[in-house]
């Protein structure tokens, strides 16, 4: 009974956003597939990646298998949100797929693990950035405390409900490129290569087990800096001819930023060499400093905070998405569901960007937040790819989808995508989820113990909201 009164709740949503104007072509969805996992990460992952592993083939081979899971994934995304459009994302595709438990454990450790961890990781590159655009020698903690104050005014700004239009965050996606491109094309051009003889000596002296934990460590890097393809779940009910231009945007999209990428991370390994860039936390502007000395430093250092600032900005006000269908179920804060007089949802931001803050004083390392939050997205990642085969088996196992498909609640959906190569992409997907946890566990106890503790506090929660139900 209460699992019907949620599902008819979640019909009428769906019925509504499936009338939305589908009015974004493949170039639209490129766009946002691009844009969504562009952030600021390729700017500072490449060091973190270099401390796993120690020779320029595996670096790049790190980044190339991280872009094949980011594909692999976004398949995923795409076929279930092309069969459910509620609002929630992953949130919804746990709950209706597993049980609601599972779902709320998602949205518990997206609000204090995931989402949360994002922001003050974002946060610490903007401020190690900005010190290094001003010349100013910067401090784990002045870092920090930095990154603090920019997630503080953020915070205020969106509570108040002063946004950024889709003409800022289009200057703030080209500022990124001009970026990018400019980083790839003087470090090859005018930088000096540099030698990696001692990587070599380093890196034999390992063994197999060892290098297998090292690669898998390296992936959790690139996994950061990778994330945002899942976020096209969220336009699906608003592109025109879903079924031909989402699965299409999102190859071409991520193909896209897998060469992005592997441009990147071969400039920085070309000009700084693997030692060297294992030990700088500003890569990008490392090169940039080669190329054109402290003019070149500083311009990619004000191009990486600016994007930087708007890709948080952009994605302070996604997660809360979540939170709605979370309090609508009547399984968190009444007040998460709430906006203020600016139609925006005050308590849910800044209740966020509270937490933000306090993660990025309390573990203010950029590696710690990186495993903190890696560790627990995964985990929901695989439990979301495993979502494909029972929606798979509700609708008919095997069964070749001929213009329409039978949705999970028995409606029928004009929307379907099926994933190339399932279940072998699917399997592909969860195994490799499955290697970076086991990585993380591995390499990272501590911090990987913390989210998980805080991910398993999210049982007793759930509970407690579950007897407090209205409709119990």
């Amino acid at each position: 009974m209460r699992r019907t009164r949620i599902t008819n709740r979640l019909e009428n949503r769906t019925l509504n956003e499936m009338d939305l104007a589908r009015r974004l072509g493949l170039f639209d969805a490129t766009m946002i597939v691009m844009g969504g996992i562009i952030g600021a990460g390729i700017f500072t992952n490449p060091y973190v990646v270099a401390q796993q592993v120690h020779t320029p083939l595996l670096i790049l081979g790190a980044w190339a298998v991280g872009g094949l899971i980011a594909l692999a994934g976004a398949f995923i995304y795409a076929e279930l949100s092309s069969q459910v459009t509620a609002s929630g994302g992953q949130y919804v595709y746990l709950r209706d797929a597993m049980h609601p438990l599972v779902a709320f454990l998602y949205g518990w450790s997206l609000l204090f693990v995931i989402q949360t961890g994002g922001m003050a990781a974002v946060a610490l590159i903007f401020a190690n950035h900005l010190f290094e655009l001003i010349g100013a020698r910067s401090s784990e903690f002045s870092a920090a405390l930095l990154g603090s104050a920019a997630l503080v005014l953020l915070t205020v700004i969106n509570c108040i409900g002063v946004r950024a239009g889709s003409v800022t965050q289009n200057i703030f996606m080209i500022l990124k490129l001009i970026a990018i491109a400019t980083l790839v094309i003087l470090g090859l051009l005018i930088a000096s290569p540099a030698h990696n003889s001692t990587t070599t000596s380093i890196s034999s002296t390992a063994t197999t087990w060892q290098s297998l934990i090292a690669f898998g460590a390296a992936l959790i890097p690139t996994q950061f800096a990778y994330g945002g393809w899942q976020t096209a779940c969220f336009v699906a009910g608003e592109v025109r001819e879903p079924r031909k231009n989402l699965p299409r945007g999102l190859l071409l999209g991520v193909i896209g930023v897998i060469v992005v990428y592997l441009s990147v991370n071969y400039v920085c390994v070309h000009v700084l060499g693997a030692d060297a860039l294992a030990q700088t936390k500003t890569p990008a502007t490392a090169v940039m400093r080669l190329a054109l000395g402290s003019k070149g430093a500083r311009f990619i250092a004000a191009g990486i905070a600016i994007s930087t600032i708007g890709f948080l900005s952009q994605s302070m006000l996604t997660a809360p998405r979540v939170y709605f269908a979370m309090a609508e179920d009547g399984l968190f804060f009444k007040q998460l569901a709430s906006v203020n007089r600016a139609r925006v949802p005050a308590f849910a931001i800044a209740l966020q960007g509270g937490l933000a803050i306090v993660i990025a004083l309390v573990a203010s390392k950029y590696e710690q937040i990186l495993n903190y939050v890696v560790s627990v997205d995964v985990i929901f990642f695989g439990l979301t790819a495993v979502c494909v085969f029972v929606f798979r088996r509700r609708g008919g196992a095997g069964r070749e989808v001929r213009g329409a498909s039978t949705l999970p609640n028995g409606r029928v959906s004009d929307k379907t995508f099926r994933i190339p190569g399932h279940p072998f992409t699917t399997l592909f997907f969860i195994a490799a989820c499955c290697v970076i946890t086991f990585s993380l566990l591995y390499k990272f106890p501590l911090n990987s113990g913390i989210s998980f503790g805080i991910m398993f506090l999210g049982v007793p929660a759930y509970f407690i909201w579950a007897m407090r139900r209205p409709d119990r």
